[in-house]
């Protein structure tokens, strides 16, 4: 515990040393440099920043904030000058965000310094003399993987160039590279941060792709390689654990702008930037390799590797054996007649190819229940199909309609055109073939149904395989039910019990090695029940779906879809995968990685090694213990039950507000966010229809409040489950269950994160709004009762005060971008009074532009 204590007080001494004093170095200096045309805008920055702190310690208003700053310290008087600098200081504030981004992670190693060892190692280490435990070593690596799975929610801000910025500032950082650093800075002020137009999905997928080829394609094979040398070291076979996943293209789920040439454009995209990988590497193998022998192997691999990096108009197979076995070729006669000479490089590329293939991550396509029902019911119209169905089958009961399915390979004779959703999925259920004979199975092998509540959802979109060009015996594909609710995380081991017991289903997955992929959805559930009845819900769904999988032999994986938030699933993740025992399912993790989380956590390649290993470390910790979960004794479990079911009626209690959508339209910029030019994605569901809630997607929904800095989803009704049991005389067995559960500790952590990034003096003047004070105070109750009671269930005087190093670095975010949120609400304020369209255009403007630094700075804000 000391030691603990220790690095945990070192790590926050380098953050103070490393971080925080170098940020105001540098800052200093950027402030400095004359970017724009309004003079001095760096020297009245930090007078802003001080200004906007004291008047939030006093509660005021920020227009009052903002209109006696502009009149003490400026001359402007005019609106559009008013408005001019407003936009000036937000664009220093974006790109204070960035440098302190680059300076945190220039001393990212020296700030995880102390993190635990590798534990496959250690466990490895303790299996020498240990026979069962080697045993089972062996076991867990030959059924252990991660895949991480990079989506396009629309948090990514950071455009290509930025990003290396970022990247060459970090470097510069690094070792005080002065000049450098000034001439970075220089350019970091003169790059535009965002897009004039929205993006097309294709767009998004190039936007993504820069971590694939700039991070991923590194820190994922670097991961591999220090395993297989451990395994290696052990005499035990390597084996290949670190996968990547690909959803932009892929993902139509309420997003209209998704079709059919997207995905393969995505699918070709991703296999030239991964060849250009390879040829990359290989020339610089290639300049090594200069000796007799190798001529021939050489010079077909360059080949190979060129026109498949460069030549759009080549033929495209699957020809990652091919290179492996000519890489192997030259390996072989290096070792048997240059000494090995260079060898360790040809071994890099070739573990490189086996990683990544021609695909080098597994678009996924994803698609709504709802509409995959509309493309069944459009088949069922046209022959042969039309006679195997009975025109009431859609008001069929559920077994009825099992019973109807009959899984014929037909080849349907369509005669009216269908509507676009129903031509995309016909289209790309035909497409996903193509796919796979041009990158190889893994390149599209997944169809997720999102919102999928019942066993018929995946038996007939089977069927629609069946009826576009794939056949029984030949069907490559797996197929994902996403449960998202917390009614639909109920009923969820009922419907795969229905599935495993169903005869087709279970031979299909026969074929596909008896594995189940299983996606979890953490935003919707926490939109739909609130924080602790979200993380309680997944849980008890995850035990009774590992229960119902062993009964029948199945390997399943959970995909957890977890956003940047705590209340989408994010935080402190690798602990949730630490703390599983051996009721749930662990052995295969897999997650979305999304937002502002993919630049955190995976920006570089020391943050992306560190992440990853992190993830594996989790799961091969659980893996070998594989404790009992304490949280499924009865004492326990009733607890988190009744906690779950008290936060889950405040939450929903509050959602039934009458004021609550129209207090999220009104002062925070959720109204505005379509106008946001970041994502190809809608807003909302329905997107031409009035605002509803239901139809709000939860990214928009955690964003608006997250922008608000008041985090609801991410903590309300857990200060009121708490308080209800320390009422009921059961706070011993709370205190029980926080020490001895990781889970439970996790959520815990995880909701004062969440907390620690909201500051309701930024609001509290709305207490004096006559028609929304009351409802603010409701909110700001709940999060003074959420904060007391956690504090002294944890034991502590702060939020965060275990982990002292991010404590500090949210407090300096937040200071930073403290001008931005008001900013914001000044502006929104402006666009309730009468304002001129011309204004009316500069206020939203001015709003929507705040929303990018806010949540570059949160890092895991939405």
């Amino acid at each position: 515990m000391m030691q603990k204590q220790r690095a945990k007080g070192q790590r926050e001494s380098v953050f103070n040393n490393e971080v925080v004093s170098r940020f105001e170095l540098y800052n200093s200096l950027f402030l400095t440099l004359p970017f724009y045309k309004i003079k001095d805008t760096g020297t009245l920055l930090p007078l802003f920043i001080k200004y906007c702190e004291d008047g939030v310690n006093n509660h005021e208003t920020p227009a009052k904030i903002i209109d006696v700053f502009f009149k003490k310290y400026t001359q402007a008087t005019a609106t559009k000058d008013v408005i001019d600098l407003l936009f000036r200081f937000i664009q220093y504030i974006e790109r204070q965000v960035v440098l302190f981004d680059a300076v945190e992670d220039a001393s990212f190693s020296k700030l995880n310094a102390d993190d635990e060892e590798n534990a496959l190692l250690s466990y490895l280490k303790k299996g020498v003399d240990n026979n069962p435990l080697s045993d089972k070593i062996e076991k867990l690596i030959e059924e252990f993987s991660l895949r991480l799975v990079l989506t396009a929610h629309p948090t990514q801000f950071y455009p290509g160039s930025v990003l290396s910025i970022i990247t060459d500032l970090t470097t510069a950082i690094k070792t005080n590279e002065i000049s450098t650093i000034h001439l970075l800075l220089q350019q970091l002020g003169k790059t535009p941060f965002f897009n004039k137009k929205s993006p097309t999905p294709v767009d998004e997928a190039l936007s993504l792709a820069w971590y694939l080829e700039n991070v991923f394609y590194f820190a994922a094979a670097n991961i591999q390689s220090g395993i297989d040398k451990t395994l290696n070291d052990f005499n035990i076979e390597p084996k290949k654990i670190v996968e990547l996943g690909f959803w932009p293209g892929g993902d139509r789920d309420g997003n209209p702008n998704v079709h059919t040439d997207s995905t393969i454009q995505v699918s070709k995209m991703l296999r030239q930037i991964l060849f250009r990988c390879y040829y990359r590497d290989f020339r610089n193998l290639k300049r090594r390799i200069t000796f007799r022998g190798v001529e021939d192997s050489i010079a077909i691999v360059h080949d190979i590797l060129y026109q498949n990096a460069f030549d759009p108009n080549i033929d495209l197979n699957n020809i990652s054996d091919q290179v492996i076995e000519h890489l192997t070729d030259i390996k072989n006669t290096l070792l048997q007649d240059h000494d090995g000479l260079f060898a360790d490089l040809v071994s890099s590329l070739i573990r490189k190819v086996e990683l990544y293939g021609c695909h080098f991550a597994s678009l996924d396509i994803r698609q709504d229940s709802r509409v995959l029902r509309d493309v069944h019911t459009y088949c069922r119209q046209n022959k042969p199909i039309v006679s195997l169905f009975p025109e009431n089958y859609n008001d069929l009961s559920e077994v009825e309609k099992i019973k109807t399915i009959s899984f014929k390979s037909a080849k349907v004779q369509y005669t009216e055109k269908p509507d676009s959703l129903t031509d995309d999925t016909l289209q790309t259920i035909a497409e996903m073939r193509q796919i796979q004979q041009s990158n190889g199975e893994l390149a599209c092998h997944r169809f997720i149904i999102s919102n999928c509540q019942q066993a018929s959802d995946i038996l007939q979109l089977i069927e629609l395989f069946l009826w576009n060009g794939w056949e029984e015996t030949d069907l490559t594909i797996d197929f994902v039910p996403l449960f998202e609710t917390v009614h639909d995380l109920e009923g969820a081991a009922e419907i795969m019990e229905t599935l495993y017991s169903h005869p087709f289903y279970k031979k299909h997955l026969q074929e596909r090695g008896n594995k189940q992929d299983i996606m979890l959805g953490f935003s919707d559930s926490t939109k739909d029940g609130g924080y602790l009845m979200a993380n309680w819900s997944i849980f008890n769904a995850k035990v009774a779906l590992t229960e119902t999988s062993n009964k029948h032999n199945i390997k399943l994986a959970f995909f957890d879809g977890r956003g940047g938030p705590p209340s989408r699933g994010g935080g402190k993740t690798h602990r949730f995968y630490a703390s599983m025992g051996k009721e749930i399912a662990n052995k295969n993790i897999q997650l979305t990685v999304q937002g502002q989380t993919i630049s955190s956590q995976y920006g570089s390649i020391d943050s992306a090694e560190f992440n990853i290993e992190q993830l594996i470390n989790a799961g091969i910790s659980a893996g070998i213990r594989e404790k009992h979960n304490i949280l499924l004794d009865p004492v326990h479990k009733n607890l988190l039950d009744e906690m779950a079911k008290d936060s889950f009626d405040v939450f929903v209690s509050l959602r039934k507000h009458p004021l609550f959508l129209s207090y999220l339209e009104k002062f925070s910029p959720l109204t505005l966010l379509s106008k946001i030019t970041i994502s190809s994605r809608p807003v909302k569901r329905n997107s031409g229809e009035s605002l509803k809630l239901e139809d709000l997607r939860a990214i928009s929904f955690v964003t608006a409040w997250s922008q608000l800095k008041q985090n609801i989803p991410g903590f309300y009704g857990v200060g009121t489950a708490l308080k209800n049991q320390d009422e009921l005389g059961n706070w011993d067995k709370v205190v029980e269950t926080y020490n001895e559960s990781g889970y439970f500790k996790t959520i815990v952590d995880n909701c004062m994160m969440s907390m620690s990034k909201s500051d309701f003096a930024i609001t509290a003047h709305f207490i004096n709004d006559k028609e929304y004070g009351a409802f603010w105070k409701v909110l700001f109750d709940e999060f003074e009762l959420s904060k007391a009671m956690l504090l002294k269930l944890s034991g502590h005087q702060t939020l965060m005060e275990n982990y002292p190093a991010e404590k500090r670095s949210i407090a300096v975010r937040e200071k930073i971008v403290l001008p931005l949120v008001l900013i914001q609400h000044y502006a929104l304020e402006q666009l309730q009074g009468k304002v001129s369209e011309q204004e009316q255009q500069s206020y939203e403007k001015l709003a929507i532009r705040t929303v990018y630094g806010i949540v570059n700075a949160g890092r895991n804000l939405a």
